[in-house]
Protein backbone atom coordinates (compact mmCIF):
# COMPACT_ATOMS: atom_id res chain seq x y z
CA UNK A 1 0.00 0.00 0.00
CA UNK A 2 1.49 3.42 -1.05
CA UNK A 3 1.91 6.28 1.75
CA UNK A 4 -1.14 8.41 1.39
CA UNK A 5 -0.90 12.31 2.35
CA UNK A 6 -3.53 13.81 4.70
CA UNK A 7 -4.53 16.38 2.63
CA UNK A 8 -4.56 13.37 -0.57
CA UNK A 9 -7.13 11.44 1.82
CA UNK A 10 -9.49 14.58 2.31
CA UNK A 11 -9.79 15.23 -1.26
CA UNK A 12 -10.68 10.93 -2.08
CA UNK A 13 -13.05 10.97 0.62
CA UNK A 14 -14.72 14.18 -1.17
CA UNK A 15 -14.62 12.54 -3.90
CA UNK A 16 -16.10 9.56 -2.59
CA UNK A 17 -18.99 10.89 -0.95
CA UNK A 18 -18.15 11.16 2.29
CA UNK A 19 -18.23 14.68 2.45
CA UNK A 20 -21.68 14.73 0.52
CA UNK A 21 -23.28 12.74 3.33
CA UNK A 22 -21.78 15.66 6.08
CA UNK A 23 -24.18 18.68 7.02
CA UNK A 24 -23.61 21.75 5.05
CA UNK A 25 -22.51 23.17 8.19
CA UNK A 26 -20.15 20.82 8.74
CA UNK A 27 -18.25 20.40 5.03
CA UNK A 28 -14.79 22.61 6.82
CA UNK A 29 -11.85 22.01 5.29
CA UNK A 30 -9.76 21.38 8.70
CA UNK A 31 -6.21 20.79 8.37
CA UNK A 32 -4.80 17.23 9.99
CA UNK A 33 -4.57 16.93 13.52
CA UNK A 34 -1.50 16.22 13.67
CA UNK A 35 -0.33 16.75 9.99
CA UNK A 36 1.11 13.24 9.58
CA UNK A 37 4.69 12.53 8.88
CA UNK A 38 6.77 9.59 8.11
CA UNK A 39 7.13 7.82 11.65
CA UNK A 40 4.90 10.35 14.19
CA UNK A 41 5.06 9.41 17.76
CA UNK A 42 1.96 7.93 18.01
CA UNK A 43 -1.46 9.44 19.59
CA UNK A 44 -1.01 10.52 23.37
CA UNK A 45 -3.18 7.67 25.81
CA UNK A 46 -5.31 8.86 28.71
CA UNK A 47 -7.12 7.86 31.15
CA UNK A 48 -10.59 6.04 30.74
CA UNK A 49 -12.49 7.31 33.57
CA UNK A 50 -14.83 6.38 35.92
CA UNK A 51 -18.07 6.43 32.88
CA UNK A 52 -16.83 3.66 30.14
CA UNK A 53 -18.90 1.34 28.94
CA UNK A 54 -18.93 -1.87 26.83
CA UNK A 55 -20.86 -3.23 24.22
CA UNK A 56 -21.56 0.23 22.83
CA UNK A 57 -24.05 0.34 19.62
CA UNK A 58 -22.67 0.20 16.15
CA UNK A 59 -24.11 3.93 15.38
CA UNK A 60 -22.07 7.17 13.92
CA UNK A 61 -25.12 8.96 14.91
CA UNK A 62 -25.15 9.79 19.09
CA UNK A 63 -27.53 12.62 18.74
CA UNK A 64 -31.14 12.02 20.85
CA UNK A 65 -34.59 13.22 19.52
CA UNK A 66 -34.93 15.35 22.75
CA UNK A 67 -31.66 16.64 22.66
CA UNK A 68 -30.16 19.96 23.40
CA UNK A 69 -26.76 21.62 22.86
CA UNK A 70 -24.94 21.78 20.18
CA UNK A 71 -24.50 19.79 17.25
CA UNK A 72 -20.96 18.39 16.43
CA UNK A 73 -19.67 16.64 13.51
CA UNK A 74 -16.41 15.02 14.60
CA UNK A 75 -14.46 13.10 11.91
CA UNK A 76 -11.08 12.19 10.95
CA UNK A 77 -8.85 9.43 10.05
CA UNK A 78 -6.71 6.30 11.80
CA UNK A 79 -3.38 5.79 10.66
CA UNK A 80 -0.78 4.20 11.11
CA UNK A 81 2.69 5.97 12.47
CA UNK A 82 4.08 5.57 8.24
CA UNK A 83 0.96 7.85 7.42
CA UNK A 84 -1.20 4.70 5.92
CA UNK A 85 -5.09 4.50 6.56
CA UNK A 86 -5.93 1.97 8.84
CA UNK A 87 -9.33 0.07 7.10
CA UNK A 88 -11.44 -1.85 9.89
CA UNK A 89 -10.33 0.00 12.96
CA UNK A 90 -12.84 0.68 16.14
CA UNK A 91 -13.25 3.82 17.02
CA UNK A 92 -15.52 4.11 20.16
CA UNK A 93 -17.12 7.40 21.32
CA UNK A 94 -18.44 8.46 24.88
CA UNK A 95 -18.69 11.53 26.52
CA UNK A 96 -21.36 13.66 28.90
CA UNK A 97 -24.36 15.36 27.81
CA UNK A 98 -24.81 19.38 27.55
CA UNK A 99 -25.16 19.63 31.38
CA UNK A 100 -22.04 17.36 31.95
CA UNK A 101 -23.94 14.61 33.14
CA UNK A 102 -23.07 10.71 31.82
CA UNK A 103 -25.69 7.84 30.93
CA UNK A 104 -24.95 5.21 33.24
CA UNK A 105 -28.12 3.19 32.22
CA UNK A 106 -27.82 3.11 28.97
CA UNK A 107 -26.13 4.12 26.02
CA UNK A 108 -26.89 7.77 25.52
CA UNK A 109 -24.17 10.05 24.13
CA UNK A 110 -22.34 6.61 23.51
CA UNK A 111 -21.49 4.72 20.19
CA UNK A 112 -18.67 2.75 17.79
CA UNK A 113 -17.96 3.10 14.03
CA UNK A 114 -15.46 1.33 11.82
CA UNK A 115 -13.08 2.97 9.83
CA UNK A 116 -13.68 2.91 5.76
CA UNK A 117 -11.05 2.04 3.81
CA UNK A 118 -9.55 5.00 3.61
CA UNK A 119 -9.00 4.95 7.48
CA UNK A 120 -12.01 7.60 7.82
CA UNK A 121 -14.32 7.76 10.68
CA UNK A 122 -17.50 9.95 11.69
CA UNK A 123 -19.78 10.69 14.71
CA UNK A 124 -22.37 13.30 14.71
CA UNK A 125 -23.05 14.26 18.30
CA UNK A 126 -23.42 17.21 20.38
CA UNK A 127 -20.52 19.34 22.47
CA UNK A 128 -20.60 18.08 26.18
CA UNK A 129 -20.93 20.24 29.08
CA UNK A 130 -18.71 20.98 31.69
CA UNK A 131 -18.87 19.32 35.07
CA UNK A 132 -16.47 19.97 38.20
CA UNK A 133 -13.09 19.79 37.58
CA UNK A 134 -12.92 18.70 34.01
CA UNK A 135 -13.30 20.77 30.35
CA UNK A 136 -15.24 19.71 27.64
CA UNK A 137 -14.28 16.38 26.08
CA UNK A 138 -14.55 13.34 24.11
CA UNK A 139 -13.57 9.77 25.52
CA UNK A 140 -12.20 7.50 22.99
CA UNK A 141 -11.31 4.06 22.55
CA UNK A 142 -9.71 3.46 18.72
CA UNK A 143 -8.01 -0.08 18.17
CA UNK A 144 -7.07 -1.69 14.80
CA UNK A 145 -7.87 -5.56 13.81
CA UNK A 146 -5.72 -7.46 16.03
CA UNK A 147 -3.39 -4.61 17.71
CA UNK A 148 -2.85 -2.99 21.14
CA UNK A 149 -5.87 -0.78 22.40
CA UNK A 150 -5.58 3.10 22.30
CA UNK A 151 -7.37 4.76 24.99
CA UNK A 152 -7.58 8.86 25.27
CA UNK A 153 -9.58 11.74 25.45
CA UNK A 154 -10.00 15.14 22.71
CA UNK A 155 -10.28 18.62 24.18
CA UNK A 156 -11.74 21.61 22.50
CA UNK A 157 -9.64 24.01 21.33
CA UNK A 158 -10.21 28.02 23.38
CA UNK A 159 -12.05 26.32 26.59
CA UNK A 160 -11.11 28.48 29.62
CA UNK A 161 -11.22 25.29 31.85
CA UNK A 162 -8.45 23.53 29.64
CA UNK A 163 -5.91 25.25 31.77
CA UNK A 164 -7.53 23.99 35.10
CA UNK A 165 -7.56 20.62 33.74
CA UNK A 166 -5.13 17.90 34.92
CA UNK A 167 -5.66 15.44 32.31
CA UNK A 168 -5.60 18.45 29.41
CA UNK A 169 -2.68 17.94 26.88
CA UNK A 170 -2.39 20.71 23.82
CA UNK A 171 -1.61 17.36 21.25
CA UNK A 172 -4.92 16.24 21.79
CA UNK A 173 -7.17 19.24 20.63
CA UNK A 174 -9.29 18.88 17.78
CA UNK A 175 -9.42 21.63 14.86
CA UNK A 176 -12.58 23.24 14.86
CA UNK A 177 -14.69 25.43 12.86
CA UNK A 178 -17.34 26.79 13.12
CA UNK A 179 -19.36 27.47 9.90
CA UNK A 180 -23.25 27.90 10.98
CA UNK A 181 -25.19 26.22 13.71
CA UNK A 182 -23.57 23.29 14.41
CA UNK A 183 -19.60 22.72 14.81
CA UNK A 184 -16.77 20.55 12.74
CA UNK A 185 -13.87 19.05 14.75
CA UNK A 186 -11.17 17.30 13.23
CA UNK A 187 -8.98 14.72 14.95
CA UNK A 188 -6.11 12.26 13.11
CA UNK A 189 -5.75 9.15 15.24
CA UNK A 190 -2.01 7.82 14.81
CA UNK A 191 -1.87 4.08 16.39
CA UNK A 192 1.58 1.84 16.51
CA UNK A 193 1.17 -0.73 14.48
CA UNK A 194 2.99 -4.17 15.52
Amino acid sequence: MSIISRRGLLRSSAVAGIAAATPAWAQGDLAPTPECKDNDPPTLPETEGPFYKPRTPERFDLVEAARRGRLVELSGYVLTRGCRPVERALVDLWHADDGGAYDSRGFRYRGHVFTDEQGHYRFRTIQPGLYPGRTRHYHVKVQAPGQRLLTTQLYFPGEAANARDDFFHRELLMRVAEPGPGMAARFDFVIDMR
